[in-house]
C-alpha cells in the first residue's frame, strides 16, 4: 500500500473506536501512515503481524490503535505487554499510550532497570492495562516478584516486541524466553512484531507453522524497508580525521558558522568516549548533555527532557539513542566513531531528516574506519561526500590547544573520581539484577 492510499483513507475507517480517533485528533494526528493503514486493520481481524517501516514512520501508533481500541471494549486486568530495548524508548511509548488512553482512565505501568523494583511491584500488583518494560526487569519481576505481582500476565492478550530485530538477537534470548513464559501461548494471545529492518531473525517467523485456530500470520512492509536505507532528504558527509585530534574536529564543527545553533547528536561506541566528550564539550561552554547505559536512570531521564526542551543543544549518546527516540528537532548527527554494523549507522542517521526534514549527517572517518565505511556505503546504495566545513589549519589554529586542556582537565577528573570502577561496580549489579539497559 502506497501513502498515497493510505491518505484516503482515516482512522475511523480503519476500525478504530470513536474516542481513540478523538485523542489522535487532539493530538493533531489525522491522517494514517502507510503502516498504520496496513497494519491497523488487520491487527483488528486477530492476526498476529509483522510490520516494516522506517525509522519516524508511525509504526508505535499501528499497534496501539488496535490494543487500545479492543481494550476499551472491555477494560479490566492486564491486557497488553509492549517490550522494548532500552528504556528511553520504552518511556517514550508508555508516555504515548497515557496520552491517547487519557480519555479513558487508562493505567500503564513503565517497568525498566534504574527505577525502584518495590515501586514496579506494587504498579504491577496494581493490575495494569498495558505494561511497557524492557525484558530484563521484566524478566527480573516474573523469577522474583511472586505471583500476586505477574500472576495477570497470564491472562494478556497481546504481546508486542517493538524494535523487533534487536530484541531478537541473543543478547536479549533468555530474558525475553523468561517474559514470553509468562504469557498465555501464543494459540491465545496476538503477537505484533514492528521494526525499523526486517533481519533474517525477523523473516524466519514467516515460515512458522499456523496455530491451530488462529489465521495465517500478516506481514506488512512499507516500500520495502530494507532497500530504502536513509531518507532522500539526507546529506551524508564525512571528515577525514587524525585519531589523537578527533576532539578538536568535533568541537571546531560544532562551533563553525553552519551548525554554530544546530542541534546535534554526536554517537561514539563506547560510555567511557560519552563522558569524555561530555565534560570536555562543556568545560568549552556547549550546552550538552549525555545518555548512555552505565548513567543512573534519573540523569538519562534529566538529559533527555533537557534535550528535547533544546536546554542542551548537543546530545552524547551511544545507541542507547539510536532506535526510535522521537526527537524531532534533530539537524545534525555526527558519528564520532563509526559503529561496525551498518544498520546501526542507519539508525543513528534516522535521529535526524525526519517527516520530510533536512538533515545531515557526518562521520569521522580514522584510518580505521576504512573498511567499515566501504561496507555502509554498500549498504545505504552511495558514496558520502567530503565535508568542506572544518580545515585542518583552522583547527590547529582555533581549536586545538584549548581543547586539548579540556579534555586533559576531563580526564584528570574522571580519574579522580574512580569512573571506570564506577562503571565495574554498576555492570556488575546490572548483571545482578538481570538489566539490560
Amino acid at each position: 500500500m502506497t501513502e498515497e492510499v493510505s491518505r484516503k483513507q482515516n482512522f475511523r475507517q480503519l476500525g478504530l473506536s470513536k474516542w481513540l480517533v478523538e485523542s489522535l485528533d487532539a493530538m493533531r494526528i489525522r491522517t494514517p501512515t502507510a503502516i498504520q493503514s496496513g497494519c491497523i486493520p488487520e491487527i483488528l481481524k486477530g492476526r498476529d503481524c509483522i510490520g516494516g517501516a522506517k525509522t519516524g514512520s508511525g509504526k508505535t501508533i499501528a499497534f496501539a490503535g488496535p490494543m487500545l481500541t479492543q481494550w476499551s471494549e472491555d477494560p479490566t486486568g492486564m491486557f497488553g505487554i509492549v517490550l522494548t530495548p532500552t528504556r528511553e524508548l520504552a518511556m517514550q511509548i508508555a508516555e504515548q499510550f497515557t496520552a491517547l488512553g487519557s480519555y479513558m482512565n487508562i493505567r500503564v505501568a513503565l517497568v525498566v532497570g534504574g527505577e525502584s523494583i518495590v515501586d514496579q511491584a506494587l504498579q504491577l500488583q496494581r493490575k495494569p492495562h498495558f505494561i511497557i518494560a524492557t525484558p530484563g526487569r521484566l524478566a527480573h519481576h516474573i523469577l522474583n516478584s511472586g505471583e500476586d505481582t505477574v500472576g495477570g500476565l497470564k491472562r494478556v492478550k497481546y504481546l508486542v516486541l517493538d524494535e523487533a530485530d534487536i530484541l531478537l538477537t541473543e543478547t536479549f534470548s533468555n530474558d525475553l524466553k523468561t517474559c514470553v513464559g509468562a504469557l498465555p501461548p501464543k494459540e491465545k494471545r496476538q503477537t505484533l512484531l514492528f521494526t525499523a529492518t526486517i533481519t533474517d531473525q525477523v523473516r524466519a517467523l514467516q515460515d512458522a507453522p499456523v496455530q491451530k485456530g488462529k489465521q495465517p500470520l500478516f506481514c506488512y512492509e512499507v516500500e520495502n524497508v530494507d532497500n530504502v536505507a536513509i531518507p532522500s532528504t539526507l546529506n551524508t558527509e564525512y571528515v577525514l580525521v587524525p585519531e589523537h585530534v578527533k576532539e578538536a574536529y568535533l568541537y571546531q564543527l560544532l562551533t563553525c558558522e553552519s551548525y554554530a545553533n544546530s542541534t546535534a547528536i554526536i554517537f561514539v561506541n563506547r560510555t567511557t568516549a560519552a563522558e569524555v566528550l561530555r565534560r570536555t564539550l562543556k568545560a568549552l561552554d556547549v550546552r550538552v548533555a549525555s545518555l548512555h547505559s552505565q548513567m543512573p536512570q534519573q540523569e538519562r531521564t534529566n538529559s533527555m527532557h533537557r534535550f528535547r526542551a533544546n536546554a542542551a543543544r548537543v546530545l552524547i549518546a551511544t545507541d542507547v539513542a539510536s532506535r526510535g527516540l522521537d526527537i524531532p528537532t534533530v539537524e545534525l548527527v555526527i558519528n564520532y566513531d563509526i559503529p561496525s554494523d551498518p544498520d546501526t549507522f542507519i539508525h543513528r542517521s534516522g535521529r535526524t531528516a525526519r517527516a520530510g526534514r533536512k538533515g545531515d549527517a557526518i562521520s569521522f572517518i580514522t584510518q580505521r574506519d576504512v573498511s567499515r565505511i566501504e561496507a555502509i556505503e554498500a549498504r545505504i546504495n552511495m558514496k558520502m561526500t567530503e565535508c568542506d566545513k572544518v580545515h585542518d589549519t583552522a583547527v590547529i589554529r582555533k581549536a586545538l590547544t584549548k581543547v586539548s586542556k579540556a579534555k586533559r582537565e576531563a580526564l584528570m577528573a574522571m580519574e579522580k573520581e574512580n569512573f571506570g570502577e564506577r562503571r565495574k561496580l554498576q555492570k556488575r549489579k546490572t548483571q545482578k539484577d538481570g538489566k539490560r539497559v
